[in-house]
């Protein structure tokens, strides 16, 4: 491997202190990706999978229904992996308390994600995928939580390091470019992702987010960005239609492998490696989403099912309500009567027999403002995200 194909390292002076930083070369890599067969099988597997889940949703009535919550089940994952300790059924059940001004700091940072990714798909079908989107995404991402303090909306101005919680500079696993040279980078990196691609998308994705992490611009949000940043590239270039392909779940999954090629690239210039391994979290996440939404839609389907034959005086508005809780797994009366427009009372009489039902459970001892949980939806969810 060409020990510098990917960049270099510099020593840097920082008082008395003697470190090396990473200085990255610019995209595309040189010399260029060798496709050998497993990296071409790899590629293939990856454009199957995702042919298949934009077929499965396709197929889907309402996918709308579906993606909102995928949005927050990436934004937890994405959040875990930065340390939030919030699992999806806790953004679920304070949602509603945290819009309303109540605060709960890990739960407020995952909403702030799925308010950063919804604003970047917004704002990439009117503007260009740019540093200046990126900032305007990062300020999002950290107002009012955790990292409040690191410039939110603003690149770095001074050395960051990464490495486990509380190491200096000095034994650091990882240092990425000082800020002169990060800008550099950083421009370098913008007028990449205007310029007409070399190799196949899910590919370029792969050399995209490794360079972002690579430069890491900003003094916290780094990997929550990158990783929004795979999505925002699939959805830009049409690989997928709707926002439902992420790949945290994987990168939770292999943490330690997900920076040992990183670190690989950086330090062997062994893009293909980690190409390969980014190419399989496609392949992974695919097959798990389609494998979820086969079970979501059985789900559904039996619902229904049980609606239509148990609830003939309600029928109408409870199938109403049966699909809105899709997007609020979590809701009280006052939530299913203004969401379906019915009567307290209407809105009653329709959960009660959820509950006999068993279609949705309700797990609070509270005579008023009791919660009611979607729950074998949730627990369909709720894999990968459960705090350990």
């Amino acid at each position: 491997m060409n020990g510098e194909r990917a960049g270099h390292y510099a020593k840097q002076l920082q008082g008395e202190l003697v470190y090396k930083a990473f200085i990255p070369k610019p995209l595309p890599p040189e010399p260029v990706i060798q496709f050998d067969a497993e990296l071409t099988n790899m590629l293939s597997r990856a454009d199957q999978g995702i042919g298949r889940l934009d077929g499965i949703l396709k197929s889907i009535p309402n996918p709308e229904l579906f993606v909102a919550m995928y949005i927050k089940k990436e934004a937890v994952l994405s959040s875990q992996i930065e340390g939030t300790q919030a699992s999806l059924s806790d953004v679920l059940e304070k949602e509603a308390d945290i819009l309303s001004g109540k605060k709960d700091g890990d739960v407020k940072s995952t909403l702030n994600y799925i308010e950063a990714m919804n604003y970047g798909l917004k704002r990439i079908k009117e503007l260009p995928l740019s540093l200046r989107l990126l900032r305007e995404i990062h300020k999002i991402l950290l107002t009012d939580v955790r990292g409040k303090d690191k410039t939110p909306g603003e690149f770095r101005t001074s050395q960051n390091w990464v490495g486990p919680e509380g190491c200096t500079l000095k034994n650091a696993i990882y240092v990425p470019p000082p800020v002169f040279e990060m800008n550099e980078a950083l421009g370098a990196l913008e007028k990449y992702l205007h310029t007409e691609k070399k190799f196949p998308i899910l590919v370029e994705c792969g050399l995209i987010h490794y360079q972002f992490e690579t430069i890491h611009p900003f003094l916290d949000g780094n990997g929550r960005i990158g990783r929004l940043l795979i999505t925002f590239l699939l959805c830009l270039n049409e690989v997928i239609s709707k926002p439902i392909l992420y790949l945290s779940y994987y990168f939770k999954k292999n943490k330690t492998e997900y920076y040992e090629k990183l670190m690989s690239v950086r330090n062997s210039g062994n893009w293909e490696e980690w190409l390969k391994f980014f190419l399989n979290g496609i392949v992974a996440t695919s097959d798990n989403v389609v494998d979820l939404s086969h079970k979501i839609t059985d789900l559904q389907k039996k619902n229904k099912e049980l609606v239509r034959q148990s609830m003939h005086r309600y029928s109408a508005k409870a199938l109403e309500l049966l699909e809105k809780i899709y997007i609020h797994p979590v809701f009280s009366v006052n939530k299913a009567k203004d969401i379906c427009g019915i009567s307290y009372n209407a809105a009653k009489g329709i959960i009660k027999r959820f509950v006999d039902l068993n279609i949705v459970t309700d797990k609070t001892d509270k005579k008023r403002n009791r919660k009611y949980f979607f729950k074998e939806y949730i627990e369909l969810l709720n894999e990968g995200t459960e705090l350990r």
